[in-house]
């Protein structure tokens, strides 16, 4: 297998992107035979960045069972086994696996302040309003 073109499969999960903010660390999901250099070398050759240390885990694939409709005949399997890949990158490199994440993030928090300052703006105005003497005009009639 060549090096280079390992297949990368990124990990898209809420664990993996809380690893990318805080650690710089990338998941993902590699091929059984795959071994650490070749790893390291397939993601700086692809993403042209560069890789610090690269970690393994291999993921022994669970027993399944399922029934039929009457509920008499069983059905035994097993799901994949996974070997999962993460990678540390040096600082200042990223991926750009979550960049839309982040962007959608930076949105909704611009939206949830402009809504904060709209909504303080009104509840001022409120105050003013229940707060303020009546002219003689209005305590005439």
């Amino acid at each position: 297998m060549n090096r280079t073109t390992l297949p990368l499969q990124p990990r898209l999960s809420e664990k993996a992107y809380g690893l990318s903010q805080a650690n710089n660390v990338y998941v993902f999901d590699v091929p059984r035979n795959a071994n650490r250099q070749s790893i390291a070398a397939a993601v700086s050759s692809q993403f042209e960045v560069t890789v610090l240390r690269v970690n393994v885990t291999n993921h022994k694939g669970k027993a399944k069972r399922t029934l039929s409709k009457n509920g008499r005949r069983s059905t035994k399997g097993m799901q994949s086994d996974l070997k999962k890949a993460y990678v540390v990158l040096k600082k200042g490199n990223t991926l750009p696996f979550f960049a839309s994440i982040a962007e959608e993030e930076a949105k909704q928090k611009a939206i949830d302040e402009k809504a904060a300052k709209t909504t303080a703006k009104e509840t001022t105005k409120e105050k003013q309003h229940r707060f303020r003497r009546p002219s003689k005009k209005e305590q005439e009639s």
